[in-house]
């Protein structure tokens, strides 16, 4: 979720008389940061994965599933390990928004050795039964994204009930009751209450209801300007879906770069890919992800920076929520595909290049810094900027977007990292661990082969709207380079002159040249031919093999890799469905299902039930997952692998 910072929360009024003093000190943080670590080289290559889950309750007699809000309770229990041995344990939990939810990563990051794809899988089944041994016996972990009767009545237990007209509430919602948010830490509160009163109104998340043959319109609970969608109106509706999240590690700032540009045409592609949501309060929806609820549901943005009305009280025009996909690329080789204008604070950015940070980064910071705090501490106004960070990360942990640039945080070992954050979660560990493994070795492929996948920004937004359409994975064509193989050289340009980006931190660029990508290099492709290949494109898949026909594999590694690599290979071609198709195809071919787009308390006890006994390999499900799973997943790399000493950059 971010940044979790300790102490007395500030209201909204008190927040936003701070906002300018929170940005000008961020910036000083970074500029500070930047200084002491721009030239860091040499970290060891890690990464490490994120889990999100849910907490579920089945009532047998009733033959009903409600989320529990037992998370605070779970995870006091979870931390008490990490407490007693911080340095020796498997894992760590953190909290999520929801009250019925939990964070899981591995205990520590994993290395550059092959052998530690094999013990991923391993890892998140010990996460997943950690859990479970503190539940009821009617009470289940599960890795759903979104709860697909959120928002409806006695989705939770205990049960509670939403308060709208409560001014002491955070969510004010129709729908969704403040007990639902994690009552822990009051961030989270903090922040539902900040984002509405920022906004000036409840937030407005619309989905297009799945016209079914008795659907009616308009539909139960929707405002009338959207008869015909699914309204929800808070961010627990956003917040409360669950995803599957990276980080790596880079080397040195440059490579960092790299990644976070390179891996930034894969979001959509991913994002289909794992499409895992069709299902929001008790419709079936339209959509097939989460990401665009999401964004609705944190989107603090005034009617006048949405442009409703005319610029009077705000100062910008700001055309994205502040969780949405990235603006621009940050590396020499990506400046000329950054084709969308950016709205950033003139000021800062000056302050910034004044700090001797380059036009590319400057201009990045500068827009993410155009929005205010929208949750800050009282403890934590006062900072020391050349030793703390958190008013630099209090901007940039609520800049939700598809890729993180993430600095080294102060005084630790940590390096510069990148956090790739599309994908939506799978029902298995299995499934969860296929696409850890695959976007990791997609990034080793792309350093070591040099592949340019950079394409215009505009094509990457493009792409990220039609990624979320039902069955996009197989429906839908993305915009893709066509000759990946071809990456510029350092600087952006294959004559080797300066870059825009070079010449405009050496003083010589005119500010009115461009260099726009020439539209030839890119073309629309289906994601089974971007992934399995097509004529003279080599797909992702194949390169990712032939990047590992030149290593040395064990057995078990290899084995586990291949069985990976098949199932995105299967989800991309069509012939295994995504999770979103399944659950879709569950609940209208469930016998109370009456064609009108309605999910039944039986119908979802019925699809979870279903879910959980696929999560568990009680039940097989070979048109998610396949036939004949078998990985290698050990909960330890061999011995004589790990005396081999991790890769270095």
């Amino acid at each position: 979720m971010g940044l979790l910072s300790e102490g007395s929360p500030l209201t909204w009024d008190e927040t936003k008389a701070l906002a300018q003093h929170v940005r000008e000190h961020g910036i000083e943080q970074f500029i500070n940061l930047f200084a002491r670590l721009k030239d860091r080289q040499g970290d060891v290559l890690k990464w490490g994965d994120e889990v999100e889950y849910i907490i579920v309750r089945f009532d047998d007699k009733q033959r009903a599933v409600q989320v529990s809000l037992r998370a605070q309770e779970i995870l006091a229990k979870l931390n008490e390990k990490e407490a007693a041995d911080p340095q020796g344990v498997k894992s760590l939990w953190r909290p999520e928004y929801g009250a019925y939810m939990i964070e899981g990563t591995p205990g520590k990051p994993y290395g550059g050795l092959l052998a530690h794809f094999n013990v991923v899988e391993a890892n998140m089944r010990y996460r997943r039964m950690e859990v479970a041994a503190l539940l009821p016996e009617n009470e289940f972990v599960m890795s759903i994204t979104s709860f697909p009767r959120l928002g409806c009545p006695r989705f939770t237990f205990p049960p509670a009930v939403p308060t709208p007209d409560d001014e002491a509430c955070a969510a004010r919602s129709n729908f969704f009751p403040d007990e639902a948010i994690f009552p822990g830490h009051p961030r989270f509160k903090t922040l539902t209450r900040n984002i509405r009163q920022r906004r000036g109104e409840k937030v407005s998340i619309n989905l297009p209801i799945y016209p079914d043959r008795d659907t009616k319109t308009p539909v139960e609970g929707s405002i009338p300007s959207h008869p015909s969608h699914v309204h929800m109106d808070a961010m627990g509706f956003g917040m409360g879906c669950c995803c599957l999240q990276l980080t790596f590690q880079a080397c040195n700032i440059s490579e960092a770069r790299t990644l976070y540009d390179q891996l930034t045409p894969m979001c959509p592609i991913m994002l289909a890919l794992t499409a895992a949501s069709p299902a929001y309060r008790g419709f079936l929806t339209d959509v097939d992800c989460r990401w665009n609820v999401i964004s609705a549901s944190v989107d603090c943005r005034t009617r006048e920076e949405r442009g409703e009305e005319p610029l009077k009280n705000d100062r910008f025009r700001i055309y994205k929520s502040r969780y949405d996909s990235i603006d621009s690329y940050l590396s020499p080789a990506g400046e000329k595909y950054n084709d969308v204008p950016l709205v950033l604070d003139e000021t800062l950015y000056k302050r910034l290049r004044e700090g001797d940070i380059d036009h590319l980064l400057a201009q990045h910071i500068a827009h993410l810094f155009i929005r205010d705090s929208v949750s800050l501490f009282s403890e934590k106004v006062h900072q020391n900027d050349r030793e703390d960070t958190d008013h630099f990360e209090n901007i940039q942990s609520t800049n939700w977007q598809t890729m993180r640039f993430k600095p080294p945080p102060p005084n630790s070992p940590i390096g510069w990292r990148v956090e790739f954050r599309p994908c939506e979660a799978q029902l298995t560990d299995f499934e969860n661990a296929a696409i850890v493994c695959f976007v990791v070795l997609l990034t080793r492929v792309i350093l070591s082969y040099q592949l340019d996948f950079l394409i215009p920004i505009s094509k990457v937004d493009e792409n990220m709207q039609n990624s979320q359409k039902r069955g996009a994975v197989l429906t839908e064509r993305f915009w893709f380079k066509k000759n990946i193989t071809a990456i510029p050289p350092e600087g952006g340009r294959a004559d080797g002159a300066a870059s825009q980006a070079e010449q405009r931190q050496n003083g010589t660029a005119d500010d009115a040249a461009t260099s726009e990508a020439p539209a030839d290099e890119y073309e629309l492709m289906t994601i089974d031919q971007i992934i399995n290949g097509k004529g003279t494109f080599p797909g992702l898949v194949p390169l990712i093999n032939s990047y590992l026909g030149s290593m040395d594999v064990d057995a078990d590694t290899h084995c586990t890799i291949q069985q990976y690599l098949k199932l995105i290979q299967k989800r991309a071609s069509g012939e295994l469905m995504t999770t979103a198709s399944w659950i879709r195809q569950q609940v209208v071919s469930h016998p109370e299902y009456k064609h009108d787009s309605v999910i039944s308390k039986g119908n979802c006890y019925d699809l979870l039930r279903k879910a959980k006994d696929i999560q568990d390999g009680v039940l097989a499900c070979p048109e998610l997952l396949g036939n004949n799973i078998n990985s290698k997943t050990t909960d330890n790399i061999p011995a004589a692998i790990e005396k081999h000493l991790t890769k270095r950059c």
